[in-house]
């Protein structure tokens, strides 16, 4: 393959590249528009791409990818720091290339189209699921300016404003009655799209998606949108940099020999990270746990339980796609060193 590494920075319609000729040193600027792109590294040999991981990123790398170019895509965060001077197209394709030249950057996982699919199915219903709960929420604040205050919950709400219709509608005028009955059927929409993309989803379960469900705390939406960021797993290490990367560890900042722990770090996808949390705090909250977790709330507050059994969680999902593992409660990892041991002994 060529040493030849190219940073290139896209966009909607101009990219630029920045590249260094391996024989001369000679720095070369190029503006290429989209359609050219193709064009002109099928004319190349074959070489290393370096793009930022934004919007088109996995698009493009499938594309160069084809044409016989290795693809890298880097965390965009971490580009950032590279890029000095005013920000322009061209700053940004040297700050990736710089970027590039650090192998300690993690490169972020060249997602299918199928997984890229399947995860775009997760947002749509994640989208439906806010437009729903600001609509009820707006209808609960419209009612309380006319005296209806209603009950806690989603279902219990629409339950009780169904049986109480009668009582509400003497205490609204017409206009607020026929606003309240639009809103009640755009609701009724919206569960419908949220069933559908629930049917896509679930039509979408792979067979890893298929092993992951069968894990306590990871449901038909964690398994899939696991399987979907996961692919064969090799971008990570193990399962604590998996782990790591949706932000499931404590923060902490040290100085002078100081180290504080704060609370989690929040990174990476938040969606994907919302899943695990909620499918771990089911697991904290049935009548009796494992004992591990029984033991974690006799000294730690429920909610770092609930962050560390999600963690847990990830680490698991890691481990059983990237070993092609079924779930298994009685398994007992062997550390490294043990292994090795044995191998020599045999």
């Amino acid at each position: 393959m060529n040493a030849t590494t190219y940073g290139m920075d896209i966009a909607k319609n101009v990219f630029q590249l920045h590249w260094i000729d391996p024989a001369s040193g000679e720095i070369h600027r190029k503006k290429l528009t989209r359609v050219k792109v193709s064009e002109f590294f099928a004319q190349r040999e074959p070489a290393r791409v370096v793009i930022e991981a934004c919007g088109g990123a996995h698009y493009w790398a499938r594309t160069l990818s084809a044409l016989g170019h290795q693809v890298e895509l880097l965390p965009p965060h971490q580009v950032r720091a590279f890029v000095t001077g005013n920000k322009d197209g061209a700053a940004d394709a040297r700050g990736i290339w710089l970027a590039a030249q650090h192998a300690d950057i993690h490169r972020v996982d060249i997602k299918s189209a199928q997984h890229q699919a399947q995860l775009a199915t997760h947002r749509v219903r994640s989208h439906w699921v806010s437009i729903r709960t600001a609509t009820i929420n707006m209808v609960r604040g419209l009612l309380y300016e006319f005296g209806v205050v209603l009950p806690k919950g989603k279902n219990v709400a629409l339950r009780w404003l169904a049986e109480q219709r009668s009582q509400v509608d003497a205490l609204l005028p017409t206009s607020m009655q026929q606003l309240l009955d639009a809103q009640l059927q755009a609701l009724r929409e919206v569960d419908l799209h949220i069933v559908e993309a629930d049917r896509q989803i679930a039509a979408s379960i792979d067979p890893n998606a298929t092993r992951l469900q069968r894990t306590p705390g990871i449901g038909p939406l964690g398994a899939t949108a696991l399987s979907a960021t996961l692919g064969d797993g090799s971008s990570w290490h193990n399962g604590r940099e998996f782990a790591c990367c949706l932000g499931l560890t404590p923060r902490h900042t040290g100085t002078g020999g100081k180290v504080h722990m704060g609370g989690i770090t929040k990174r990476g996808d938040a969606y994907l990270r919302t899943l695990l949390i909620h499918g771990a705090r089911n697991l904290v909250r049935v009548p009796n746990p494992p004992d591990w977790i029984a033991k974690l709330l006799q000294r730690r507050p429920i909610n770092v339980v609930v962050v560390a059994v999600a963690h847990q969680l990830a680490r698991i999902a890691w481990a059983l796609v990237a070993h092609g593992r079924s779930y298994n409660p009685q398994w007992k990892s062997t550390p490294p060193i043990a292994r090795r041991e044995v191998t020599m002994a045999d």
